[in-house]
């Protein structure tokens, strides 16, 4: 897949692209402990349909955005970022797309920076406040619960002993299946895991305070075999958005939509792009 380079906050991040340079730009983010690889299958349907896509791998992710320090991964720098990439590529409004940790910044640009987005598309991701609500239940808060183990300072070291023998468990656990090798040699890079975890250490519940309403054309895409996002947070999503609003749940899929389903996301999402 071609590579570029994007330079924003101070920071270098390198980036998979396809499709013309005077199509719309599609700007795709991906999650947790994955890199812009995860976008490869969906790549080439987008520019096929004539988008400008870029996959970037962002902080932490990058080896040129690494910064030390929680506070360099709360949230209002994730967003930053997102928004630095397009100004980086000279694009004002954009398409943008996130899944996992991805979606959760795509939210947070869209409740923030409604003026910047053609559209919305988020994958696997609830909306916060929707998140924020389910975790009250059990269902959803023995889902997350894997979560303190992340935050914790252990987390990065366990993760990685035996060559990274935790980490290749958790994706084959969790419904990845092959091809997570790229996945697991990106994050033993120096420093890669624990900036990643970092995103969960430095997160603050109260991130959904003062969001702005969900205006954007938005497509939310959720699979029924998620391991970790339930049920109940996708149903309610769409009512934390005031916009137009589509549904999509696929079956027999699991939360690695991106990777697993790429021609189903795809078909998707040049569907929703077509909308405005």
């Amino acid at each position: 897949m071609p590579a570029m380079e994007l330079d924003a906050n101070g920071f270098r991040f390198s980036a998979e692209v396809a499709g013309p340079d005077d199509g719309e730009l599609v700007l795709l983010l991906h999650g947790f402990p994955q890199s812009a690889g995860e976008w490869s299958g969906v790549l080439p349907f987008l520019a096929d349909a004539g988008y400008a896509a870029v996959a970037p791998d962002q902080r932490g992710y990058a080896s040129g955005a690494r910064p030390e320090g929680l506070d360099a991964y709360r949230i209002e720098h994730l967003v930053a970022d997102a928004l630095g990439f397009a100004d980086d590529l000279g694009v004002e409004r954009f398409h943008l797309v996130g899944h996992d940790w991805g979606g959760m910044v795509a939210w947070q640009v869209a409740g923030r920076h409604p003026e910047r987005l053609l559209t919305l598309s988020v994958v696997s991701t609830p909306h916060p406040r929707a998140f924020r609500k389910a975790l009250e239940g059990d269902d959803q808060r023995q889902r997350s619960a894997y979560m303190e183990f992340f935050k914790s300072p252990e987390s990065t070291e366990a993760f990685l002993a035996d060559d990274a023998a935790l980490l290749r468990a958790m994706f084959e656990r969790s419904g990845l299946g092959s091809g997570f090798e790229p996945y697991v040699a990106k994050m033993q890079e120096p420093g890669a895991l624990d900036a990643a975890l970092n995103w969960y250490r430095a997160v603050d519940i109260t991130g959904s305070d003062g969001l702005g309403p969900i205006t954007t054309p938005t497509l939310y895409v959720w699979s029924d075999d998620d391991i970790a996002l339930g049920e109940e947070a996708a149903r309610a999503t769409g009512g934390c958005v005031d916009g137009e609003y589509t549904f999509a749940e696929l079956t027999d899929v699991s939360h690695w939509i991106p990777d697993r389903a790429p021609d189903v996301l795809a078909a998707l999402l040049v569907q929703h792009f077509a909308t405005i």
